[in-house]
């Protein structure tokens, strides 16, 4: 079994349709020898985390058609990339509201930080880990990540590889405070 991310065409979906999209697509892959363990629900996607013999891939991509049309599928397979290429991929994830593929990423950059970065990265892992959380419904879960990532983030300011870490303190302070939660670039 390999595992893929399906990215669906959102045309008008919103998280709380998620347990239905999970439900729907299971229904619609009956016969298949595919295991479909979570939905999540973006403004752009409907992403798939999917266990399926590669060669069945098409046939369940052809059967979620009724759902939303692909926009693309990804292999999920370990990525080794150095860091300054694992924060770029880290940024253009999140900004795409690919949270899950973000967290993955920087997973990676984490692991090669030392002392106070690695607390930073800590705490962007966690705000990508919130918004993945509120992609599935789960918004109570989402702003408590939210807080452990300010925890993490408490101490650092300024820019870190292009990211404004004060905006994105604020944002994240936002959602916190208000429990409105939104989703936003980086």
């Amino acid at each position: 079994m390999d595992r893929f991310m399906l990215h669906l065409q959102n045309n008008g979906y919103s998280p709380i349709d998620t347990d239905h999209l999970l439900s729907k697509a299971r229904n619609l892959c009956t016969g298949l020898s595919a295991t479909i363990r979570d939905t999540r629900v973006s403004s752009k996607y409907i992403e798939y985390d999917i266990s399926i013999p590669k060669e069945q891939l098409d046939e369940l991509v052809k059967r979620l058609q009724p759902i939303a049309k692909l926009d693309h599928a990804k292999h999920v397979v370990e990525e080794h990339l150095e860091k300054d290429e694992a924060i770029r991929k880290g940024i253009f994830y999140f900004n795409n509201e690919r949270y899950w593929e973000c967290h993955e990423v920087l997973e990676g950059v984490w692991k090669k930080c030392y002392e106070g970065e690695k607390d930073l990265v800590q705490g962007l892992i966690l705000v990508a880990a919130a918004l993945v959380h509120y992609q599935k419904n789960e918004n109570d879960i989402c702003i408590s990540i939210l807080e452990r990532a300010l925890e993490k983030l408490a101490n650092t300011s300024g820019k870190y590889n292009n990211i404004d870490i004060d905006s994105l303190r604020r944002k994240a302070e936002e959602i916190r405070k208000t429990r409105k939660i939104t989703t936003f670039a980086i």
